[in-house]
């Protein structure tokens, strides 16, 4: 194959910006990646002579399609559906699904060009994918949610299976729209296979799946800490988000004797100085996911919390922040103020919440700073733990789920340090994480040609 000329960092982005016109989201998640990738790659030849960050950054299908629905009042509703399957170079596509009027062709291309480096990271057979619809679940009875989910599956049934794409959940889909899915792709097809993770106990799903990623980030976070002689055990930690993620993650800093001051939602934030007790954080869970109400009502329940309208709790006096709710919720301004209040750690438990001049600011500081490439991976990693079990027609218990998820996270630490420790001995977390999640899906796609 003839060696042609190298295009330089910013010739590769201006052709990204021209393929994908208005898809900032997605433009914004390959600058991030390239930007490392491009340092790493500039004096090996195979991987620019296969072209490979290209075809990275080009996902082998974008499928979109109608789904209409009726609503309890009899109207016929109508939302658009999509599957982004970026890259099966390592194993089947894998990627969850999210149900939110913000979803669009930009923002499942950017989570799905994510999920291939995080589940390369995790060291499973797992390509990267996403999906999900423009349909806001909030407000909607059981029936309008299930009939949706049914009118989604129909179209989406011929696109995926356990062997070619697996699902999985995301914001607005949990263990109930996936109940609600896995039962039409049963009726569809007639196949009880494991085809989404996510699912209910007595049908097919693992242990530790819902605390997952919210335990994993902590895990990561703890080994962050001790790689630099430090640990969780009296540190104040702020998080946003209220969902699975944010939840789970102040549980378990919690376990390991840290101390959570807040909590937020889509209409601001809780500050508890005295700490959040295990107490509190189930009212939590309860509020949004039964009684789906918001996290405001917390005052009335628990004396002495203090609640921000519209805001985020980048402004509270933390040594650690975790960002769990969604993408670009933390900016360089917020940065710069976690950095005044003294905060040593920021550990990502949601997909890009840093934008890229947060990201900088983190960087430029050296503090430790985990991308959610690689902090957030504990729920695929389980999700593909799922997929072994079912494989295997069995169940492991929890003992043995949560030795697996702390290895893998402690596995993914590693890998980030193979390629993000310097000299000094600081560590460049985003660096480390993109170019091992890089390296395994390039070696794998030149061992296949060109395809």
């Amino acid at each position: 194959m003839a060696v042609k000329d190298h295009v330089n960092f910013e010739q590769f982005m201006a052709g990204v910006e021209r393929r994908n016109p208005h898809q900032t989201e997605f433009v914004q998640a390959v600058r991030e990646v390239a930007e490392d990738i491009f340092e790493f790659i500039a004096d090996k030849e195979k991987y620019h002579e296969f072209q490979i960050l290209r075809r990275i950054a080009e996902p082998d299908r974008v499928i979109s399609f109608r789904v209409c629905w009726e609503d309890d009042k009899g109207n016929i509703r109508v939302q658009r559906g999509w599957r982004v399957q970026n890259n099966n170079s390592i194993g089947p596509y894998k990627g969850g699904l999210r149900f939110h009027p913000s979803v669009n062709e930009s923002v499942l291309k950017f989570l799905a060009f994510e999920q291939t480096f995080k589940n390369s990271l995790t060291g499973l057979p797992m390509g990267g994918a996403k999906g999900g619809a423009n349909f806001n679940p909030k407000g909607k009875s059981e029936h309008e949610i299930m009939r949706f989910c049914q009118s989604f599956m129909t179209e989406l049934y011929r696109h995926v299976g356990a062997d070619v794409d697996v699902p999985a959940g995301d914001i607005g889909v949990g263990a109930r729209e996936i109940g609600f899915m896995f039962g039409q792709y049963k009726r569809i097809t007639n196949q009880f296979t494991g085809v989404l993770t996510g699912k209910g106990l007595e049908y097919g799903g693992s242990l530790v799946r819902t605390e997952a990623t919210g335990y994993g980030a902590v895990y990561f976070l703890d080994n962050m800490l001790k790689h630099r002689g430090n640990d969780i055990v009296g540190k104040t930690a702020v998080i946003s988000g209220a969902g699975n993620v944010a939840t789970h993650a102040a549980e378990k800093i919690l376990q390991l004797g840290g101390k959570v001051v807040t909590l937020s939602d889509s209409q601001g934030f809780i500050h508890d100085p005295d700490g959040m007790t295990q107490e509190k954080i189930d009212w939590v869970k309860h509020q949004k996911t039964v009684v789906r109400g918001s996290l405001s009502d917390y005052l009335k329940e628990f004396k002495g919390a203090r609640w921000y309208a519209g805001d985020r709790p980048w402004g509270v006096t933390c040594d650690v922040a975790l960002p769990c709710a969604t993408q670009n919720e933390l900016n360089g301004n917020d940065a710069r103020k976690l950095i005044e209040n003294g905060c040593i750690a920021v550990c990502e438990g949601a997909n890009m919440p840093t934008d890229l001049d947060g990201m900088r600011v983190f960087k430029e500081a050296g503090i430790c700073f985990a991308p959610g490439k690689a902090s957030n991976a504990g729920g695929v990693a389980v999700s593909g733990l799922e997929m072994s079990q079912n494989s295997e027609r069995l169940s492991w218990d929890e003992a043995t789920l949560q030795d697996r998820l702390r290895s893998i996270m402690r596995g993914i630490h590693d890998r980030c340090l193979e390629y993000g420790e310097k000299e000094d001995g600081t560590v460049d977390y985003v660096r480390g994480a993109n170019i091992a999640g890089f390296v395994k899906v390039a070696d794998a796609m030149i061992a296949y040609g060109v395809v």
